[in-house]
């Protein structure tokens, strides 16, 4: 049996993952290589960048005692 050298495509199985400057690339796994990002980098809207992390703009409930739904106070259904 003999062995012999091929070349698989992986594109689709790359991922990156933001690292402060540098997008990060692994294959199933592996650390396969860095890119530099530029200073800015442009984002959808709602979505910031700040000292190298990305941050998601939301609006969240400031009433730690609030609850998501109000009673009626009728049937005693809430």
């Amino acid at each position: 049996m003999a062995l012999q050298s091929a070349r698989i495509d992986v594109t689709d199985r790359v991922i990156g993952k933001w690292n402060g400057r540098t997008l990060d690339l692994y294959a199933e796994g592996e650390l396969i290589g860095h890119v530099p990002l530029p200073e800015t980098v442009p984002l959808k809207s709602g979505y910031t960048v700040q000292n190298g992390k990305v941050y998601k703009d939301v609006t969240a409930t400031v009433e730690p005692g609030q609850k998501y739904v109000d009673c009626d106070g009728e049937a005693g259904w809430c």
